[in-house]
């Protein structure tokens, strides 16, 4: 049989099926900032960490609401373990970074010939901060940002702060939870309107154009990020140089998302234009037993080990693998999500980190057949005190991709 909603729709009857789906959305407030301030000063006074640097990027949106981006000037805040955050920026920078400040604080400034460096060491003893103190530096830092403190300030003992922003950032509150689920709604609707509009000779670089402008229609700036494969180049996980045309029993892979509020959406589907074969047919029902699989081992106080090891688990019982092996799985069943589109705690093998209510992950244990194609299909949940729930229901059938058939009856 014909797979059911696969180029029913012409490209702009496919958009007119969409809608912003961006009403009653709650960006982070204030209040929420300041618990996470708390959360990880509390962290970091049991664990002999004096303070942290947050460098331009997600942790300082993350911890600050402050928005600004990454490059060769040294932007960030100092959080300490007690007391008020202080910021570091170029002074010709301040009035647009004053556009962006959420959580109040003074802006310590340098010019442009002056060493940033030496100002974050002044700025550390300016907030009574020794100098022989434990400092966590954000572990997206780039290297010349620490090495520049350590040669500023070689009494400073500079660690990885990943553990005070993982223990922060992998449990996410309810407001963030609703932001995902928002972005996760969206995009699905976007996949639904894909698959109605292809037809055969479509090229991917085409599709990848409408996902851009479907996300547009639902309320996003656009695709965050958008992979479209035809065929064997399926069975690449994150694709080939060249685009493909789109043929008759051409496997389809799609993996997007967006950008809600500062969170994201990671949705893959992959299905047949046209008619699947047997072999499709039974990777496919495969692929998904293990995403199954993978999601009823997810339970409170078990390990993000447990999870990857039930999906590969089941792969190997029908022939799949082992391990990584091909035909099989070759990477990890999951990684976590928010600000970042992967971030912790990752589902990987002897990951021993124990879920916690919060937790939100992927879950897609891909199937590549080499030389044949490929099949992920990409779901994600968080973690409740109950067990796991789905952000969205995975995929129905491989005839019946978005259960538009179920949906009739």
């Amino acid at each position: 049989m014909t797979t059911i909603g696969i180029g029913t729709h012409s490209q702009q009857q496919a958009l007119d099926t969409l809608k912003d789906m961006t009403q009653g959305v709650q960006a982070i407030q204030y209040n929420e900032y300041l618990a996470r301030i708390e959360k990880a000063q509390s962290y970091m006074q049991q664990h002999g960490i004096d303070a942290i640097y947050l460098n331009a990027g997600t942790n300082l949106k993350y911890f600050t609401g402050m928005q600004w981006y990454a490059s060769e000037r040294m932007v960030g805040a100092i959080l300490p373990a007690s007391g008020a955050v202080e910021f570091i920026a170029p002074t010709f920078e301040i009035g647009s970074l004053l556009d962006y400040q959420v959580v109040e604080g003074p802006i310590n400034d340098w010019q442009e010939h002056q060493s940033p460096y030496a100002l974050f060491a002044q700025v550390l003893e300016k907030m009574g901060i020794s100098a022989n103190a434990t400092i966590g530096i954000d572990e997206s830092t780039a290297f010349f940002v620490a090495d520049g403190i350590q040669k500023a300030a070689p009494e400073l003992s500079l660690v990885n702060a990943q553990p005070v922003t993982a223990h922060c950032r992998m449990h996410k509150s309810d407001n963030e939870l609703a932001l995902i689920q928002r972005a996760m709604d969206m995009t699905l609707a976007v996949h639904k309107a894909t698959a109605s509009m292809l037809h055969e000779g479509i090229t991917t670089t085409e599709v990848e154009a409408f996902i851009n402008q479907a996300h547009k229609k639902v309320g996003a700036s656009g695709s965050y990020f958008c992979i479209v494969l035809f065929g064997k180049a399926s069975s690449f996980p994150h694709g080939v140089k060249e685009p493909q045309v789109l043929k008759k029993g051409d496997i389809v892979l799609v993996d997007t998302g967006c950008k809600l509020e500062g969170y994201l959406s990671d949705i893959t589907r992959t299905y047949v234009f046209g008619e699947a074969t047997e072999r499709q047919r039974t990777m496919w029902q495969h692929e998904k037993n293990a995403q199954i699989a993978a999601f009823e081992a997810a339970q409170i106080g078990k390990s993000c080990g447990d999870v990857d090891h039930a999906a590969r688990s089941y792969l190997a019982s029908v022939g799949l693998g082992p391990e990584y092996d091909l035909p099989g799985c070759p990477h990890r069943t999951g990684h976590g999500i928010g600000m970042d589109i992967h971030e912790w705690p990752y589902l990987v093998k002897d990951n021993p980190q124990p879920l916690a209510k919060g937790m939100c992950f992927s879950n897609e244990p891909m199937l590549v057949i080499p030389d044949e194609f490929g099949v992920r299909l990409e779901d994600h949940f968080y973690m409740t005190s109950q067990g796991a729930k789905w952000f969205t229901q995975p995929s129905h059938s491989i005839d019946d991709p978005f259960g538009l058939a179920q949906s009739d009856n």
